[in-house]
């Protein structure tokens, strides 16, 4: 589904707070400036009159606000048999996994084991069935492939898995280049690539305040072939941002707008995606903390910021610090992606972590799945209407009826109820004669169900092919 209608909103800064935001991002901005650490993107900057010390560099005011007028305000993904499944504008929500854990948790033992390339794939041909989740990231790091060549092998696992878009990462300019070319066999060519695009680029700064040559050099690459891209900060308040949630949002709205700015600068138009990945340092363990409330109010703030600016925004939900998927691993899940709802955050990444990003979980991903339903049932909120007050109805029926025969009951209750795909809503009874099975085993059912039946639409043995050939020149030259 494209467009997903929302009645039911909530907002954490209003127009005037977003506007005060921006002014201090900009303050940062001319006053403290960065470090960019990219040749090109450093020339580019001095050529638009920013003000140049070496790698240091101090952006005008006027040229971020010239950045936010050129940046489209909504960016279009196809699948990759280029029909549109993704439009990132107003409060659109889509929910998608999330990149590059180090562990999953084994389906079939239920242990914590190190991840591998197989993983990827049943990500991807996971995510491919599920109905609610709408785009695909690695959740997986290979331990088993060849070191360089990580990112490369897990893009050819996502595209030969589901035909959902595709967030990639990528360790330097060669991996993009090689992800890039695997993108365009599976199109066809270049052109058609950069007409319908299914794949989108993270790319991230290093907070507080700098640009890596890395991370500039393929958000570039992207930009000048109309590649969308997100570049959010990954920033801790009290450690790399500022303590109080204000300055810390401020200092990673900052961040992005370099990134905006250089994106633009290198193309016109550029399809980018704002946003930040602001969480708090937990003081007592000095970790990064997925589960944090903080780490989510600042994601409706990003949210809110970008509804301000008129772009589309990234945002994350469905994960958590918890070791198994537990009642706290449900309970963060729940709250991030109804907050996520309800805020419009339009791309919504890591549903299915465990164990603040270090762990993936199958089971974990599904549990998102369902949440997402309830969450977007949620945000749809109540229709008030003639049709739904059904005041002729409540006559015809009268004192001590019953509605469940009734043509207008019929007519309306499959769209006016969510009803689960896995959680259990039967009598006690029922759920003994079942096995008595708890949430984890009702969604490792689901998980393993779908991976035994459901099968993506293939790429082609010639495509298959060519990201092979491009998977093994790339660990050749390594």
């Amino acid at each position: 589904m494209l467009i997903r209608k929302r009645k039911t909103e909530y907002r954490v800064l209003n127009r005037e707070e977003c506007a005060t935001i921006h002014a201090a991002s900009l303050e940062m901005l001319e006053r403290t400036g960065c470090s960019v650490q990219s040749r090109s993107a450093v020339e580019l900057l001095k050529q638009a009159g920013c003000s140049v010390d070496g790698d240091r560099v101090r952006l005008p005011g006027s040229l971020v606000k010239w950045a936010l007028h050129s940046a489209p305000q909504k960016v279009a993904l196809n699948n990759r048999l280029g029909r549109r499944a993704m439009i990132l504008e107003g409060s659109n929500t889509y929910y998608g996994t999330g990149s590059d854990c180090l562990y999953t948790m084994d389906l079939e033992t239920g242990a914590r084991r190190r991840s591998r390339k197989a993983d990827v794939a049943n990500f991807a041909r996971l995510v491919d069935g599920l109905p609610h989740l709408d785009f695909v990231m690695s959740m997986a790091v290979p331990e088993e492939v060849k070191e360089g060549s990580t990112f490369v092998h897990e893009f050819q696992a996502m595209a030969e898995n589901t035909t959902k878009p595709i967030v990639f990462t990528a360790h330097g300019i060669e991996d993009m280049k090689a992800i890039y070319d695997m993108a365009a066999a599976v199109k066809g060519g270049e052109e058609a690539l950069q007409r319908e695009p299914f794949i989108l680029l993270y790319s991230e700064p290093i907070p507080p305040q700098v640009h890596s040559e890395m991370g500039i050099e393929k958000l570039i690459f992207c930009a000048k072939r109309h590649i969308p891209v997100t570049y959010p900060t990954g920033s801790m308040a009290g450690a790399t941002a500022p303590a109080t949630l204000a300055g810390a949002i401020a200092l990673g709205n900052a961040e992005t707008l370099v990134g905006l700015v250089i994106a633009q600068l290198a193309r016109p138009g550029a399809p980018f995606v704002c946003g930040g990945n602001t969480s708090i340092m937990d003081m007592p363990t000095g970790c990064f903390t997925y589960g944090a409330p903080e780490f989510h109010l600042a994601f409706s703030a990003y949210a809110d910021l970008a509804k301000f600016y008129g772009l589309p925004v990234w945002g994350l939900a469905g994960a958590t610090d918890a070791k198994l998927l537990d009642a706290q691993a449900g309970m963060e899940l729940g709250v991030q992606i109804l907050m996520a709802e309800l805020s419009g955050a339009q791309l919504i990444h890591d549903v299915g972590y465990l164990d603040s990003g270090l762990c993936s979980s199958l089971e974990m991903v599904c549990l998102g799945n369902e949440m997402a339903a309830m969450a977007q049932r949620i945000s749809r909120g109540v229709e008030v209407s003639p049709e739904t007050l059904a005041l002729d109805v409540v006559d015809e029926i009268g004192p001590a009826g019953n509605f469940l025969e009734t043509e207008h009951t019929l007519k309306h209750y499959r769209n006016e109820s969510w009803f689960p795909a896995v959680l259990t809503r039967c009598s006690t009874a029922e759920w003994n004669r079942q096995g008595s099975p708890d949430v984890r085993q009702l969604l490792n059912r689901q998980a393993r169900d779908i991976l035994a039946h459901h099968q993506p639409a293939p790429l082609s043995a010639g495509v298959r092919e060519k990201l092979a050939a491009i998977v093994a020149q790339r660990e050749a030259s390594l």
